[in-house]
């Protein structure tokens, strides 16, 4: 489970119990149905109206990677796993890591270190892997687009359940109960539509962007360290290279978990 997403979610409930509790309010005035019909529904409603239903597909594993630490080459062991390569080749030559390359278990990876073996060069490698990341980017954005489309509209929808109660309130002007129950629902909705764009789906989104940037290094750093192994560059030249597309505290850290394998 991602831990952080957990707690951002319980801190910002936190927030808005707490807030109710030193204002002397009771949870149940949260129980308006309205307010969350037209939040919930009519957010769902413009994603819907957004985007293509291939797009909407993926919405459960969007969820998962949000929750959830998905299963990612850790740096350290990828800088490992590419200066082996490189010992390898430097000892035995590319073409003995063919039996090694269908041991790689990334797909990535073991595509790249297919075009080196197989001899092919420099730029075609950059080329091909360069759009599949490319590619990848773009299919990542469409989908935390998705999350700060539903950021961006919901707050506006709040405004609009505003003005349900506020008209509810105006046909009942004569009851003062019920112009009052009108014109808190009416707050309620803007709260939801407030809460649920700016505590959850933009962060949300924004959550998958960094996830996203992860994996865009993580790759980027394959193709380099695949074009030093066909370059003929030595182990610690490999693993120089890599270490420094890393932030200098990042490398330390590396650094010490290299030395533990």
């Amino acid at each position: 489970m991602d831990i952080t997403t957990i707690l951002g979610v319980i801190v910002g409930l936190t927030a808005i119990i707490g807030a109710m509790y030193f204002k002397h309010l009771s949870p149940t005035i949260f129980l308006n149905p309205a307010a969350f019909f037209v939040i919930i529904v009519g957010t769902v409603a413009t994603i819907l109206n957004s985007y293509p239903a291939k797009n909407l597909k993926s919405i459960g594993s969007l969820f998962k990677i949000i929750f959830t630490n998905q299963q990612s080459t850790d740096i350290a062991e990828l800088i490992k796993q590419m200066v082996a390569l490189a010992n390898e080749a430097r000892k035995e030559g590319l073409l003995s890591l063919e039996n090694r390359a269908g041991e790689i278990e990334d797909p990535f990876l073991r595509k790249g270190l297919r075009m080196v073996i197989d001899g092919m060069g420099d730029e075609y490698i950059m080329d091909v892997l360069g759009t599949e990341i490319e590619a990848m980017e773009a299919r990542h954005e469409t989908n935390a687009g998705i999350f700060t489309s539903a950021g961006t509209y919901a707050p506006t929808l709040g405004v609009l359940g505003a003005v349900f109660g506020l008209i509810a309130a105006m046909a009942n002007i004569d009851d003062t109960g019920a112009v009052a129950e009108a014109i808190a629902a009416a707050f309620i909705a803007t709260i939801l539509g407030i809460f649920t764009g700016y505590v959850l789906w933009h962060p949300f989104a924004k959550k998958l962007k960094i996830k996203s940037q992860e994996e865009v290094l993580l790759k980027s750093m394959v193709i380099e360290g695949l074009l030093s192994i066909q370059k003929g560059d030595s182990p610690l030249m490999v693993q120089e290279k890599l270490l420094s597309t890393l932030p200098e505290s990042k490398q330390n850290e590396v650094l010490e978990s290299l030395k533990q394998y």
